[in-house]
């Protein structure tokens, strides 16, 4: 009765910082212009012309001559001297904004992200509110769960809308691509692992065993269309389960079959089943890739189509993990007989260059303590790479990209972007000019136009305007970094204050966390990072950064997470948020909050297990909370294999007797992200202990069920009742 009373009170005396938060993307959408630049080539490439949002209901068209950098302006097209048609080409979907009016039958929207920037993406709900439901990457898919009737924005991240869908009775495939959305056609298949080669001499093929699938039951309880609930049964692999082990089986023309000897490619670990191969020209060997289980050993091998007798092209070790899910790239160069490869052998993602006949490699290409981040083109009759590399500079933050350029031989190395923030690149079709965009957590975008021979600048074409964001209550987040535990690695975050901050007053510290291994979180484009903004409105302030055991930073960093996944860099996170509250008094320590979800859900709970000295109050959304009830490829990239007592040591359920402090447990019912099961058997776990806490399954909701609106919602009431006075 007392607690009941507590948050009515609460939330009565805050319920003008509620308004302020439930209310901000509405306030701050569609507020920062000239941030954007979709360049249309014209058939000399020389000449480029673009739309520019100038206002809130305005644009303006503009001309580029890349020779000289000349600038014209116009209010269409024609005034520009084009054609008028090209301004009016528009997507095979054409629905106005307006509020969703029905729910139909369930349905859902892939997106393909085919711009060279993230989006974000939001549910227009019955009331016309824009709910915010995460981002698409650039060059990413997303596949989002809807209802027939339902409407969904499409926005950039800094608010101008780009396109507007309506949920149909059917699945849609969308191409988000600076044209509004545009329906995908039947796709090509794409080629399977088995397949003849050039001369058509023979055909390769994997054959692997049988082997069970572990089925996860999910149990819709409230569906739309009965009273009676209904259950879906997904194959879903956990770590330790058998996978098959496949051989790949040679077929001659006259039929012979010739299985592959095992002897190099014993243990793959292959969910599928298949191994994929690539042909040389020649026609005298394939070449396929051996991830042994475990992550600890990496090889691409190469198979006498004759004979099968098999040799190794490339192997790679580590004593923790190769991470094979983000850098094992390659590139075939068959005209001279090599191989690009990515490898951190030296402690740093750099690319090096093999001979593919000896299995040797002939030099390493890129080199320094900064990591090759991604490679965007192979010219392979110039002889040179051009890649994404980020830490190139001490002065800046070590997680900016920048573009590079370097030749097959390791020599002629340039830095081809220049100012201080994360860059996107988008070349002109002759590859000669690349217009460069580049923005910071705390700047709006800069757009230029640059030389690709030397990355000389030709022309600014657009610095962005955020007045209006900033008239309309919005703060910039202050980046800001500090000693990790070590005592010499700066540790990079953000600081997010409410817009009307009193510095003489104390306000509760709330962290936003996600430490997954595979990436690196804090933000570094100019975003208007609504979650941690609508926080902060409530009388927060939140922060976000990157710990130990997160990527981009090197090996020696990244390892920290290897069969210890609890650690998700709290060490490092305690001394950074101690030290920012030394420069920023209104820093209350003693009231430390922490949210977070899937991964960061995990996190979020550990906080409270073994950091409860530091942190008081936890949400924990859809968690992964123990590491063998989740997926098998991201668990056991991180915590390896077999299964031992490194994944029982990171388990939230074998420690929840251990958990001190306010938690609330969030979890959609219709997760298929994140076995359920995760959740709620760390409630049967705390309810065994004797603990008291808070947990909410939200009905008819999957993964990210806490970016729902009452999810949402729930959170920041959850976070004024336990860290407001």
């Amino acid at each position: 009765m007392k607690t009941i009373l507590f948050l009515s009170m609460g939330l009565s005396a805050f319920a003008a910082d509620f308004q302020a938060a439930l209310s901000l993307p509405r306030r701050t959408e569609n507020s920062v212009f000239r941030d954007r630049v979709k360049a249309n080539w014209l058939p000399d490439g020389k000449r480029f012309w673009y739309r520019v949002q100038t206002g809130p209901g305005t644009h303006e068209f503009v001309l580029i001559d890349a020779t000289n950098g000349t600038r014209r302006e116009a209010a269409s097209l024609k005034a520009l001297g084009l054609p008028q048609q090209e301004a009016t080409k528009t997507s095979a979907l054409k629905v106005e904004l307006h509020p969703t009016r029905r729910t139909g039958e369930e349905s859902g929207l892939k997106f393909i992200n085919k711009l060279g920037e993230d989006v974000d993406l939001f549910w227009i709900n019955e009331g016309g509110e824009h709910v915010r439901y995460g981002g698409i990457r650039a060059g990413t898919e997303r596949e989002q769960h809807t209802f027939e009737g339902h409407v969904w924005l499409i926005t950039s991240r800094t608010g101008e809308h780009l396109a507007v869908v309506e949920g149909a009775a059917q699945v849609q495939t969308l191409i988000i691509d600076g044209k509004g959305l545009t329906q995908a056609k039947n796709e090509p298949k794409k080629p399977g692992p088995a397949g003849k080669a050039p001369d058509g001499s023979c055909r390769v093929a994997s054959e692997a065993r049988e082997v069970p699938k572990r089925q996860v039951t999910i149990v819709e309880s409230t569906p739309k269309d009965g009273l009676q609930p209904k259950t879906k049964v997904i194959d879903y692999i956990k770590p330790g389960d058998p996978l098959p082990k496949p051989q790949l089986v040679i077929t001659q023309t006259d039929g012979r079959k010739i299985p592959v000897p095992r002897d190099l490619y014993e243990n793959p670990f292959a969910e599928s089943g298949k191994l994929d191969v690539t042909r040389a020209p020649d026609s005298r060997e394939f070449y396929f890739d051996y991830n042994q289980r475990g992550h600890q050993l990496y090889r691409i091998l190469a198979a006498n189509a004759q004979t099968g007798a098999v040799r190794v092209v490339v192997e790679e070790t580590s004593k923790t993990f190769i991470h094979y899910s983000g850098k094992s790239w390659c590139h075939w160069l068959h005209g001279s007989g090599e191989l690009i490869w990515m490898s951190e052998r030296e402690g740093w993602c750099h690319l090096w260059l093999y001979d593919v006949k000896t299995g040797q490699p002939k030099h390493q290409i890129t080199k320094g303590q900064w990591p090759v981040r991604e490679v965007l083109h192979v010219d392979e009759a110039k002889r040179e790479l051009w890649f994404l590399a980020s830490g190139l500079s001490a002065k800046e933050d070590p997680y900016h990209q920048h573009l590079c350029r370097v030749n097959l031989d390791g020599s002629g190395f340039q830095q081809l972007t220049a100012g201080n923030g994360n860059h996107r690149v988008e070349f002109s079709p002759k590859r000669d000019f690349f217009i460069d965009s580049y923005s910071r957590a705390d700047q709006a975008p800069i757009t230029e136009l640059r030389r690709s021979g030397d990355g000389g600048l030709v022309c600014v074409l657009e610095t962005a305007d955020a007045t209006a964001l900033l008239a309309a209550g919005w703060t910039p987040p202050e980046r800001f970094f500090a000693k990790g535990r070590d005592g010499k690695t700066d540790i990079h975050g953000v600081i997010i204050t409410p817009s009307k901050l009193d510095p003489t007053k104390k306000y509760p510290i709330v962290e936003d966390i996600y430490a997954g291994p595979h990436g690196a979180f804090a933000p570094k484009d100019f975003d208007r990072q609504l979650r941690m903004h609508q926080v902060a409105e409530l009388g927060f302030i939140v922060v976000k950064l990157d710990g130990m055991g997160t990527n981009h930073r090197g090996k020696a960093f990244h390892d920290v997470c290897w069969k210890n996944i609890k650690d998700a860099g709290f060490p490092d996170r305690k001394l950074w948020i101690a030290e920012a509250a030394k420069t920023h008094p209104w820093m209350d320590l003693k009231r430390i909050g922490i949210y977070g979800g899937s991964a960061g859900g995990q996190s979020a709970m550990r906080a409270l297990i073994d950091h409860h000295d530091f942190y008081k109050v936890a949400v924990a959304d859809c968690g992964c909370h123990d590491n063998r009830m989740d997926k098998i490829w991201w668990n056991e990239q991180w915590m390896g294999w077999p299964v031992d007592d490194s994944y029982i040591k990171s388990s939230n359920k074998e420690d929840a007797h251990k958990l001190r402090g306010s938690l609330l447990l969030i979890v959609g019912e219709l997760d298929t992200n994140v076995d359920p099961a995760s959740t709620t058997q760390v409630v049967a776990a705390l309810q065994k202990a004797g603990k008291t806490f808070d947990f909410m399954p939200i009905a008819s909701t999957g993964h990210g069920a806490a970016e729902t609106p009452y999810g949402s919602k729930l959170r920041m009431e959850f976070l004024v009742r336990h860290l407001k006075p």
